[in-house]
């Protein structure tokens, strides 16, 4: 379709409600993307037979259900993973519906879901390979691509090391597509490897797996149902997860109690019972402040602290100095509406705590998760029905990305990087160690205390360089970063960079790169948002609706996908062009070992196969193939609450067998719905905390005292399994002969026959021990979680009281920047406090939602909400152009939206747009085709530098800015 261009924004439009000039109408809309008027009612979530009358006349008189087949899928936005029914007829996807009997959507679908066809269709995707030369894209075969993007990698490997070609992955990689991109840059020899978790919820792995054992949603979206109170802070599923609300309103109608804490009035906001605005970066002074009210007047489970909690006394000393005087003060919240919080989830459990990215997304967000489960434990609701984390996953499978190790710290099932991690995976991968560890830079560049000794680190044991400042991995001086050299080559793999902060700086880095190269669907913003002229290549990979495997729901439930459509125009499936490549760098042996290859497609069934033998630590060795087709084909056998089979051949399991699903596939373990419970048996499903931190600290058990699962033989706490327990217990014939000679000497994590697990499960205790959840992470930089101001501080008194973090010389391979920026007064000039998120019609950075037409339909403009305050003061009006300028130094133009859904002295905008940088048209740079449909300025050009003390987490729910009105 030709695009509008408008003079009065700086979007392109695709419809003309907002502009008189050059304006199309709907119909005229529609009718020139190609799509049937009536095709919107047949993408609503309406019953089949409305759907099929909603079908123009002509085209019912030639078409013919004969050669019509059903597909099932899961839809590829957000993380609750709604079934998804496609009709394909003669090779195409010609009707979608949404799966009625699916546990999870129950039959609705949001605008994405309902709209995922089009991406079977989609006519602005990359077809085929392309090349830059002279500034101009260039066709390329794919024999080509491999060839010429290959031999410049090996260049770079050989000239500089393996540590300067940076692998970032994808969220929305399927489970086994993300465990061959782990193993194939641990194959190639770094640890720079990445996806989107760093920059979404790495802070919220890293505090919860950090309190009680793993770092994952506790319960489900279905048990919610069981919710007396739900708790949302920094999260707006009405617009990030819109099908997650009918499960929370299920709750509601069994009187549950709505608490919502954000900036910002959302949408969600707008059914809550009780809603409490708080100024931007304060989380943690409002959790203590509605503890100090618990605590006062005795709401606290104390049994359950008793028997379950570690290190509570040291909580109690920090929330002491948050009176309610002094939490008013820093979070601008009046001791009522702190107190009616504390009071609500106390006089109402079970109580689950919903948190998103506005809690994540700080210099202090590990503080902020931490200080969420904290609160769960003082009031005992942690572990049971109805109570939970249910923390909400943004893509489709990034739960699934991170815990197939997709990550610069860790190897798939959270391993970590150690030597013993290291030759764990070399035996499940049946690779020699040593040619493994020959692989990586032989040299150290960083050090680790040893027993009060510091010693050399190799690189293969060492944290890479985050996604989240990659960046720097390419700007900053080479002596001062902590590998051989600098980041040379970029491969985006699945990746929209404009999800991530510091855009001015990116473009510089991008344009510094030896190679920069595109991996995805779509072009991205990667293809216009630099200056390159050489030197760059987009490849065209295919969507998951045309290949086929599992993805992990934010619940845990693990789903098959079948594959509707074979791949359109000449993409390829992700872990294709994974395999061939490897066979270009000379390691496709190594890659599939155990993996049958056909053609050039590594068999999805064998990955499966090839992850149940090694992922013991988080129970993904249970989910067969088998199992997990098994659970696609009977979506409605399951209950919606319980998520249990009743009856038939998969009677007592739960859905999606959501992981830790433990021992092997033969021992038909049912799945974990809600971790951490002892009310059911091991078997069952039940469980504890894990015994993850030692068995003392202090003179003090770690490990639970008189709480242990239903059925349990040790009927009080222990640390973890390994042989030398079991037959100290008395367990060890409990295994067979087979199973003896392979687990013995190893511990439940390392034995690769299932034996141990096997054994500990048949007596009714879990493998990780029964531990403490703890309140003290004495490794983490605030060991108990207190508050610090941004780095951008709004209030100068404020930030003396509660600074940041001295600068820290070494942290992620780089030198990381906190007090050093804090300590200048930027709240003058920039004097409103700015704040981003999510929109319903858009996902992440945007380029697949804003390409696809019945979505660029319902949002075309990249905007700002003000509050009429601040709008007036500035002499703003209400759909005018603005410029909101960054203290770093950049700027951006979009329109203006007054409204009173943001505080005076804050402001918020989404993160979805691209295709125009600081008020630059860059659409022409887009190969021919392919530019979205909408386009807009990314809030992310402006927001600034910011990282999480554990996790590099960017910081882009609090920052600086002004707004001038634009000519």
């Amino acid at each position: 379709m030709k695009l509008v261009k408008r003079q009065t924004t700086s979007t392109a439009t695709v419809s003309g409600h907002t502009s008189p000039l050059n304006a199309i109408d709907r119909r005229t809309f529609l009718q020139r993307s190609g799509v049937a008027v009536g095709g919107l009612a047949a993408l609503t979530s309406l019953a089949p037979s409305l759907m099929k009358k909603a079908e123009a006349g002509e085209r019912e008189k030639n078409y013919s259900t004969a050669d019509t087949k059903t597909v099932r899928s899961i839809c590829t936005h957000c993380s609750v993973g709604c079934g998804v029914i496609a009709e394909v007829q003669n090779g195409v996807w010609t009707g979608q519906e949404p799966a009625f009997d699916h546990p999870f959507n129950l039959g609705a679908h949001c605008a994405k879901g309902a709209s995922v066809r089009e991406h079977g269709h989609g006519d602005h995707r990359l077809k085929y390979p392309m090349k830059l030369v002279a500034g101009k894209w260039q066709r390329l075969s794919w024999e080509q691509a491999i060839n010429e993007v290959g031999d410049k990698l090996l260049t770079i490997r050989e000239t500089a090391s393996p540590d300067s070609v940076y692998w970032l992955g994808s969220a929305k990689f399927s489970n086994e597509q993300a465990y061959l991109f782990r193993k194939f840059a641990a194959l190639w020899g770094t640890n720079n490897v990445d996806h989107q978790a760093r920059i979404c919820h790495s802070t919220t792995v890293a505090g919860v797996a950090n309190t009680w054992g793993y770092g994952a949603m506790t319960n489900s979206y279905n048990d919610m149902h069981n919710a007396k109170a739900v708790m949302i802070i920094g999260g707006n599923p009405a617009e990030a997860h819109p099908v997650s609300l009918q499960h929370i309103f299920r709750a509601k109608e069994r009187g549950a109690k709505l608490i919502v804490i954000d900036p910002r009035f959302t949408r969600t906001a707008a059914h809550a019972d009780h809603y409490v605005r708080l100024r931007p970066g304060t989380d943690v002074p409002f959790i203590w402040g509605t503890l100090w009210h618990i605590f006062q007047n005795g709401w606290e489970d104390k049994d359950y602290i008793h028997q379950r909690v570690y290190g509570l006394e040291d909580v109690r000393k920090e929330v002491e100095k948050w009176t309610p005087a002094e939490v008013e003060r820093v979070t601008g919240v009046q001791e009522a509406d702190v107190k009616k919080v504390a009071q609500l989830m106390a006089e109402n459990r079970p109580g689950t705590f919903v948190w998103c990215m506005g809690g994540t997304q700080h210099t202090v967000g590990n503080n902020n998760t931490r200080a969420y489960c904290i609160f769960q434990l003082v009031l005992g609701n942690m572990g049971v029905s109805g109570g939970g984390t249910n923390i909400f996953r943004g893509h489709d499978n990034v739960q699934g990305a991170t815990d197939f190790g997709l990550d610069t710290t860790t190897l798939p099932g959270y391993y970590g990087l150690a030597d013993g991690a290291w030759k764990h995976w070399a035996r499940v991968w049946s690779v020699d160690y040593e040619w493994l560890k020959s692989r990586f830079d032989s040299n150290s560049y960083e050090k680790e205390k040893v027993k009060d000794e510091m010693k050399p680190v190799s690189p293969m044991s060492t944290k890479g360089i985050p996604v989240s400042r990659w960046i720097d991995g390419v700007l900053e001086a080479k002596e001062n970063i902590a590998q051989k050299d600098n980041i040379r080559a970029m491969i985006y793999w699945g990746h929209a960079p404009n999800s991530q902060t510091r855009g001015t700086e990116m473009k510089k880095a991008m344009e510094k790169l030896d190679l920069l190269v595109v991996i995805d669907p779509y072009p991205t913003a990667t293809a216009v948002m630099q200056d390159r002229t050489d030197n760059m290549y987009l490849l065209p990979a295919c969507t998951q609706f045309e290949t086929y495997g599992s993805v992990t729901a934010s619940n845990r439930s693990v789903q098959w996908r079948d594959k509707i459509i074979d791949p359109l125009f000449e993409s390829k499936p992700d872990h294709t062009l994974m395999y061939l490549f490897a066979k270009k760098f000379g390691f496709a042996e190594q890659l599939v070992k155990n993996i049958k290859v056909n053609g050039n497609e590594p068999l999805i069934e064998d990955i499966v196969r090839e992850y149940n033998r090694g992922m013991w630590t988080i129970g993904y060795t249970g989910q067969s193939p088998e199992r997990l087709k098994a659970h696609q084909q009977h979506w409605g056998d399951f209950d919606t609450t319980t998520l249990r089979a009743e009856g038939g051949t998969l009677n007592g399991e739960t859905y999606g067998l959501p992981w830790p699903c433990w021992g092997t596939p033969e021992l038909k373990h049912p799945g974990t719905h809600i971790l951490y419970d002892p009310s059911q048996h091991v078997m069952q499903g039940g469980g504890n905390f894990r015994a993850n931190w030692g068995v003392e600290r202090n003179g003090e058990t770690l490990l639970s005292e008189g709480s242990y699962p239903k059925g349990a033989e040790i009927q009080d706490g222990h640390p973890e399994f390994d042989a030398e327990l079991l037959k100290k217990l008395g367990w060890w014939d409990d295994l067979t002969a087979e199973e003896k000679a392979e687990a013995d000497g190893k511990n439940w994590k390392t034995d690769l026959s299932g034996g141990i697990q096997r054994a500990v499960l048949k007596r009714g205790c879990l493998p990780f021990g029964n531990g403490k959840a703890r309140c003290v992470v004495w490794t983490f930089p605030d060991p108990v979680p207190i508050h610090r101001e941004p780095l951008y501080a709004p209030d100068r008194e404020l930030a003396a009281k509660y600074p940041t973090y001295e600068d820290r010389k070494s942290y992620y391979r780089l030198p990381t920047r906190y007090q050093s920026i804090q300590a200048k007064d930027y709240s003058k000039d920039f004097p409103l406090i700015m704040t981003s998120g999510r929109l319903v019609e858009y996902e992440g950075g945007g380029d697949e939602t804003r390409s696809n037409p019945w979505l660029a339909e319902l949002q075309q403009d990249m905007f700002i909400e003000i509050n009429p305050k601040d709008a007036n003061d500035a002499g703003i009006k209400n759909g005018g152009m603005v410029w909101v300028s960054s203290p770093e130094g950049g700027k951006i133009r979009v329109k203006a939206m007054i409204t009173r859904r943001v505080a005076a002295g804050v402001v918020f905008m989404p993160f979805h747009f691209a295709g125009y940088f600081q008020g630059e048209n860059r659409r022409a740079k887009y190969p021919e085709g392919s530019a979205p449909l909408v386009s807009g300025e990314s809030c992310n050009i402006i927001f600034t530098y910011g990282y999480d003390s554990v996790t590099a987490m960017q910081e882009t729910k609090v920052s600086l800015c002004k707004i001038t009105a634009a000519a």
